[in-house]
């Protein structure tokens, strides 16, 4: 099994691709298996499609959307929390760019699943750990399993995740979602309410972002240029919600992805792991993520 992106910025890709949560230790999709309900969002409009109604601005001609592309700046100052859901899958952390820090849990699947993944992730410039939880039906099957499930943080060699989107963090690009990149690809949207908007998006600006994994996309074909969204703005104009309503298309169930934003310049420093639950990171951890 290769687990994918879980970088800020690009760890939704990991989390929300059909079937990951369901696959066996070789990486292949159970057959018959199926992705928990999709999360349903606060405000979606009740016709349930969440596309704007006729006479929707123009993309970058409305209020609407001027509103929408600002409330993504106060992102790129790195002083947020943030979740993320879909798929079954979660991811919820922080990012504190004034001290170089961030931490971010995941958790990919159910321990009923073929494989289960918890993921702890803590960067703290210039080092980074991670500490594994793998279980399900074939856990037992993943080459060193036993190395990976110690309980403990383990220490990462930064000259072996160089580059490397899975173990690594960027704090030039803190967004774990790319919203700046979504809303971007707004096509349509009109004001729903105080701070609430609706739309149509084009997801195929979601893979740059890492929001949506590009296989999901190529199923999508046609329909990825309008895909239904919702948004939430708090009282300062920033965004704290964007929800990206993702129809059926091929073998993938129709899904809600669920982004929230919170703590807007109030978020904390990481912790780095006590000592005593350090290890080194062994070499089965990078073969997993590589």
């Amino acid at each position: 099994m290769t687990v994918r992106r879980l970088s800020a910025g690009l760890v939704a890709a990991a989390l929300f691709t059909p079937g990951l949560a369901a696959c066996n230790a070789s990486g292949t999709p159970t057959a018959g298996s199926s992705a928990s309900p999709s999360v349903s969002a606060s405000g979606t409009p009740a016709s349930g499609s969440g596309a704007p109604a006729s006479g929707s601005a123009a993309p970058g001609s409305g209020d609407a959307k001027q509103a929408l592309l600002a409330s993504t700046r106060e992102i790129s100052n790195g002083n947020f929390r943030f979740t993320m859901s879909g798929v079954g899958s979660t991811a919820e952390g922080r990012v504190h760019e004034p001290t170089q820090s961030a931490e971010m849990r995941v958790t990919i699947g159910k321990p009923t699943d073929d494989l289960f993944m918890k993921l702890d992730l803590v960067h703290y410039k210039p080092d980074s750990w991670v500490k594994v939880e793998l279980g399900g039906t074939t856990a037992s099957s993943v080459p060193g399993v036993q190395k990976l499930n110690l309980g403990k943080y383990q220490h990462l060699d930064q000259t072996r995740i160089k580059g490397n989107r899975n173990l690594g963090f960027d704090f030039d690009k803190v967004d774990p979602a790319g919203s700046e990149v979504l809303t971007q690809g707004i096509t349509e949207v009109r004001q729903t309410g105080d701070g609430a908007y609706a739309g149509t998006i084009d997801v195929s600006k979601a893979a740059e972002a890492g929001s949506v994994d590009p296989t999901v996309i190529t199923a999508l074909g046609a329909q990825a240029k309008s895909v239904p969204f919702t948004a939430k703005l708090d009282p300062q104009g920033r965004l704290s919600e964007m929800v990206i309503q993702i129809p059926a298309a091929g073998q993938s169930k129709a899904q809600d992805i669920r982004i929230t934003y919170s703590d807007y310049g109030n978020a904390t420093a990481a912790q780095k792991p006590p000592a005593d639950q350090v290890v080194e990171a062994p070499a089965e951890l990078y073969n997993l993520f590589n």
